[in-house]
């Protein structure tokens, strides 16, 4: 095959991969009550929100979460990247904005539009080393068990255990993610497992029948961990 052929030819799949994205992208809309993270367009995530008030290009950003930066008085319109989850289609949604403050906890978004969609993990993942118990209530292996929080997001969380999981099995995840505040639990569903090489498994694990409260809490007590840790370091 000669370089022309090859070139043409990666010049075709790119230019297809491009077009399914776009028709992806059309197919996958966002919709008020969406879950989103805010970044700035360097990725740094600022927090995580809620769509409201969608209306064309415009919309509302209801905070779930505190500033990862301090909000100014003289805030000025801030361009951003946008990522949320489609609960229907199952897929990320990327999009772009302009950002400017309303009251507090309340933004304005302009410009909004859709970049594309994909498979991805829908929000951003703290990782964690913390101890945990997961607890099951049905069936011969019912109790209480030990294991390890190895990281966590609002939508699930992946934990490490000795104990023998199945896919589809569910039990309530119960963990401390900051000292001084109280215990946090989650009623999980396991998604994916993980044989480990040294011993046990890895179980990656969505939250069920989260209230938007409950969604509110694990949100602020992730970004006080991360706080924390960066204040630490």
């Amino acid at each position: 095959m000669s370089l022309f052929n090859l070139f043409g030819r990666k010049e075709k799949e790119e230019t297809a991969g491009k077009t399914r994205e776009t028709n992806e992208a059309a197919d996958v809309d966002a919709y008020s009550g969406m879950r989103v993270e805010v970044t700035t367009i360097e990725e740094r995530l600022l927090f995580v929100a809620k769509i409201m008030n969608l209306r064309g290009s415009m919309a509302e950003l209801h905070q779930y979460s505190e500033m990862a930066i301090p909000r100014e008085e003289e805030w000025k319109p801030l361009a951003v990247k946008i990522r949320g989850y489609n609960d229907h289609d199952r897929k990320a949604v990327y999009m772009e904005g302009v950002i400017s403050p309303k009251e507090e906890h309340k933004w304005q978004v302009v410009g909004l539009s859709i970049v594309r969609v994909a498979n991805d993990r829908a929000f951003y993942r703290l990782s964690t080393n913390l101890e945990a118990t997961a607890t099951t209530f049905g069936g011969l292996a019912a109790g209480e068990k030990p294991c390890t929080l190895l990281n966590i997001s609002v939508g699930g969380a992946c934990i490490g255990s000795e104990h023998v999981y199945h896919k589809g099995d569910k039990f309530l995840l119960k963990v401390r993610l900051i000292d001084d505040r109280p215990e946090s639990a989650m009623f999980c569903q396991v998604l994916r497992i993980t044989e480990k090489e040294d011993s046990g498994f890895e179980y990656g694990c969505q939250f069920l029948e989260m209230t938007e409260d409950d969604q509110k809490a694990i949100t602020q007590n992730i970004f006080a961990a991360q706080r924390k840790r960066r204040n630490n370091s």
